[in-house]
């Protein structure tokens, strides 16, 4: 563009010691950025990923004021409870007491969760018969509870091999939900829904222990 004498603007002069410098630090960049992609993979190296070989699933309606109990009892009579939360390959996600724990604080504020659900993880592959209980430790409304049970195989892919409700409707209540057999590699051979009380084993294993389980009142052995 001209100027106002007609004369087009001189040209800065050339300055090579910039230039150098200029490309200088765009190689360094370039040898940052590439040292970045090489480091990413070693910070994963502490990152654990949890491995299960199924997940098992109860859940009743949201916002549901009703305390309910998952319980799962492996091969090897191992129970996974909200006493116990990890028991052999077993290990209970949440106890989850209806109301009175589904909330978080954020900025010293309780916000409540509508979800009622408790998981229970198996983690591990062992033969025999798996049993799967709703215990419904506390009734408030009265009414019938409907409680869904999911079960899914997750290695090599996912599979339900069970999905379905079961209804309790006072405190004390116990149902079976499902019950289902591994084999040795971990295929689901067999699945029912016969029923077995889990909290009779707790009362059978326990009559000659003094103390008292504070939610089922049921005499549990002292360690």
């Amino acid at each position: 563009m001209m100027d106002d004498f007609g004369l087009y603007p001189r040209e800065e002069a050339f300055d090579p010691f910039g230039v150098m410098l200029f490309k200088a630090l765009q190689v360094v960049s370039f040898l940052f950025f590439l040292a970045l992609l090489a480091v990413s993979p070693e910070s994963k190296d502490g990152k654990i990923d949890s491995k299960a070989e199924f997940i098992i699933t109860m859940d009743w309606p949201d916002n549901h004021p009703d305390d309910l109990d998952l319980f799962v009892q492996d091969p090897a009579g191992n129970i996974a409870w909200y006493r116990h939360r990890e028991a052999g390959f077993l290990t209970l996600d949440r106890d989850d007491r209806g109301g009175v724990n589904d909330f978080i604080t954020v900025n010293g504020r309780k916000i409540a969760s509508p979800i009622r659900e408790e998981i229970v993880t198996v983690r591990g592959i062992l033969a025999g018969e798996y049993t799967v209980n709703v215990s419904h430790f506390q009734a408030k409304t009265g009414q019938p509870v409907p409680v869904n049970v999911k079960v899914q195989k997750l290695n090599p892919t996912a599979q339900v091999i069970f999905d379905d409700k079961v209804f309790v409707d006072h405190t004390g209540a116990e149902k079976t939900a499902v019950r289902f057999t591994l084999d040795s590699e971990g295929k689901v051979i067999d699945v029912e829904q016969r029923q077995k009380s889990l909290l009779e084993t707790f009362r059978s294993a326990s009559r000659n222990g003094a103390d008292r389980d504070p939610k089922t009142g049921v005499r549990m052995r002292t360690p």
